[in-house]
């Protein structure tokens, strides 16, 4: 009897851990990664070179990180997706205790505390974990509280009140494009976990744009953020200013044309485009690539997101469901909204390109995340 059991359990595990994967979803992601890589080493060239480095050190430290990420995919892609509900406290206790430390101990860099130093040349950004931490929170705390969730108080309002203290640290660095997300996301799982529509628009234009509007007139540290805005209205005004970057953007992007430069021809990525290789890479890729292939990088991302969606529909649980759809929102969100600044279709909010933008914790964790999100996808398809 004994011997029998261990052979039933070993067979689930086997049965669990070789189960069709989405290989749909595993091509789309590499192929944004390898195009990502590519454009790092081509944007950022001149200016590691002008910094005095190697042309090549941006992108091997990109690969490296991305090589050390696809690993932990692996890894992640092959571990039960559940276990992570056991930890979901301690996941936005820790994300107020990192969002803490940064305040104390961050580096302040153009005025904002937003990173970490762990040794003179390795960082990270502490917002990067409290996205994912705030995912696996929010997905288990409306999986626990589904039948409440169409009450305002006890289903909007109390769920909404424990994302206060994340979103006011934020606000506190300050880093209004993590707050963005975060918030895009929470509002994304809340409504798809059963709140009602209506609990969600009527308090964002009575409380949330009120409030962000007294932010940025009023509070001294979002007066960046006032003239992001001004800039947006009309960039021409001060197109050696605050427009530069969003001008030198346009460019790249209106020089590439139908099919682009080619390959490492762009010439706003020579110090014209501030720092390419981070939130303007799509500039560099829409000069180099020129419609052809932005259209190709805007259909990976659509097909990325049709297979997550689509992963949140199979899932086999709720929890499944909601991790799916938080992760699959966090790439979303960031897409639409670095598109839309690099081609002046919004005002600038510092947003990086998921796979592309150079940030090598940044690129772990995502990939850490495409792990959880073809693990979800596992369990849907056995």
């Amino acid at each position: 009897m004994a011997k029998q059991t261990i052979k039933k359990t070993n067979e689930k595990v086997s049965t669990f851990l070789n189960s069709q994967i989405d290989y749909t979803l595993l091509i789309t992601v590499l192929l944004l990664l390898s195009m990502g890589l590519i454009m790092v080493l081509s944007a950022s060239s001149p200016t590691a070179i002008s910094e005095g480095r190697s042309s090549y050190a941006y992108f091997i430290r990109q690969a490296l990180f991305a090589v050390i990420g696809i690993v932990a995919m692996i890894v992640i892609s092959k571990i039960d997706y559940k276990i992570y509900k056991k930890f979901y406290l301690l996941a936005y206790f820790a994300s107020i205790l990192l969002l803490v430390a940064v305040m104390v101990i961050g580096k302040e860099t153009n005025g904002a505390k937003r990173w970490i130093y762990i040794t003179k040349s390795l960082s990270f950004q502490p917002s990067e974990f409290v996205k994912l931490f705030m995912i696996i929170f929010y997905a288990t705390i409306l999986t626990k509280n589904k039948d409440s969730l169409k009450d305002f108080f006890n289903g909007w309002v109390k769920h909404l009140i424990m994302l206060v203290p994340i979103i006011g640290l934020l606000i506190i660095e300050p880093h209004l494009s993590a707050s963005i997300v975060i918030v895009g996301i929470c509002m994304i799982m809340m409504f798809l976990a059963g709140c009602q529509l209506w609990q969600i628009i009527v308090p964002g234009f009575f409380i949330g744009i009120p409030a962000v509007i007294f932010a940025v007139l009023k509070i001294k540290k979002f007066s960046h953020a006032l003239k992001r805005i001004t800039t947006f209205i009309d960039p021409w005004k001060d197109k050696l200013g605050d427009s530069w970057q969003v001008i030198q953007s346009l460019y790249a992007i209106g020089s590439g044309g139908v099919f682009g430069l080619g390959l490492g021809q762009s010439k706003q990525k020579y110090l014209y485009l501030p720092e390419p290789q981070n939130d303007f890479v799509f500039s560099v890729l829409a000069e180099e690539l020129g419609f052809v292939g932005c259209v190709f990088v805007i259909i990976l991302f659509a097909i990325l997101i049709w297979r997550g969606i689509l992963t949140a529909m199979k899932a086999p649980d709720m929890f499944g469901s909601l991790l799916a759809i938080g992760i699959t929102s966090l790439i979303g969100i960031q897409t639409i909204i670095n598109i839309a600044v690099v081609t002046s279709s919004m005002p600038a909010t510092g947003m990086p390109l998921p796979f592309f933008s150079y940030g090598g914790t940044a690129l772990f964790i995502l990939l850490c995340e495409i792990g959880i999100l073809l693990n979800v996808s596992r369990a849907g398809n056995k």
